[in-house]
């Protein structure tokens, strides 16, 4: 969880600054340099030096972090999103039966 203590957050996160400012300015400077691909190769990059000569465990931490960011980033970001969006839009209908049939084979 990234819930760490305000002590190493406030070590982290000039780092963390400094790598955004990076990785904006990359994707400013070249129209073909993705954010995706930079942050791709940032948080690979970061992974093979934590975890990429240890054994499974700790490669397995590797996934299970991953993980755990993908689903922590989805709960506050990516639900909070959708659940406007339906709000707005309304909710997907499922009850509707199909209106036009389906085609029939000659």
């Amino acid at each position: 969880m990234p819930y760490i203590v305000k002590d190493k957050r406030e070590v982290l996160d000039p780092y963390i600054s400094a790598l955004l400012n990076a990785l904006r300015e990359l994707e400013s400077d070249d129209e073909k340099n993705s954010m995706s691909g930079n942050l791709n190769y940032t948080i690979t990059k970061l992974l093979a030096v934590v975890y990429g000569t240890g054994n499974y465990d700790d490669r397995s931490d590797a996934i299970k972090t991953l993980e755990c960011a993908k689903l922590e980033f989805y709960r506050k970001y990516v639900a909070r999103y959708e659940d406007q969006k339906e709000f707005e839009n309304g909710a997907v209908d499922t009850t509707l039966e199909p209106t036009i049939a389906a085609p029939t084979k000659k």
